[in-house]
């Protein structure tokens, strides 16, 4: 088993990921979807959450050589930026979604150097947004962002477009794709639900 089905196996195996081909979930953003994903639950299992941070760290050594610290999303990005940072052995920061409106209306907090290399951490992307606005507002203040790293990717089409307007390179532990696959192959759903899940990925917006 590679790092991706492990990381897959994982989520399926704690509910982080739950699959719902035949009743549909309904997303914040309106969109219907056959999957629900809260990655918060894993920092309550200790195996998960130090297969998540290994495979991180390493996923961020062989693509990030030139990393020099380790950015945590706020809220759910931040403690797997937290163990990650421990095991790379390097400076953490974290980012608000917005700046305090209060003291000095701070939105990272951390000591860093400008120009140090930083790759953010979250917990999944959907379209993105919200770790690229996390990342525009670390550029706005003159940081230097060189790569976003998740546990998990629905793969919808808009992420992969919002990154490469962004300038902003990304890479997650595990996706939907294998997700699906290797719920199947773990008997978790049949070969029907398996072609409903594909339809979705194939077209998310239109596939009901």
């Amino acid at each position: 088993m590679n790092t991706n089905q492990l990381i897959a196996s994982d989520l399926l195996k704690i509910n982080a990921v739950t699959l719902s081909p035949n009743e549909p979930f309904t997303w914040a953003s309106g969109i219907k979807a056959p999957i629900y994903t809260d990655n918060r639950i894993t920092i309550s299992f200790p195996e998960v959450r130090t297969h998540i941070a290994d495979g991180l760290a390493k996923l961020i050594r062989n693509k990030f050589p030139e990393v020099k610290v380790i950015g945590g999303v706020a809220t759910a990005g931040i403690p797997h930026a937290a163990i990650v940072a421990d095991k790379m052995d390097l400076p953490m920061i974290y980012v608000r979604s917005k700046p305090k409106d209060h003291g000095r209306g701070k939105q990272m907090e951390g000591s860093i150097d400008e120009n140090a290399p930083i790759v953010l951490i979250d917990d999944l992307l959907s379209t993105g947004k919200s770790v690229l606005n996390a990342a525009q507002a670390l550029k706005n203040e003159g940081y230097n962002v060189i790569g976003v790293m998740a546990i998990f990717s629905y793969e919808l089409p808009d992420s992969t477009k919002n990154f490469k307007e962004a300038g902003i390179e990304f890479d997650t532990l595990t996706n939907y794709s294998t997700i699906i696959e290797q719920a199947k192959a773990e008997n978790s759903i049949s070969d029907d639900e398996l072609v409903v899940l594909r339809k979705w990925r194939d077209d998310p917006w239109h596939w009901m």
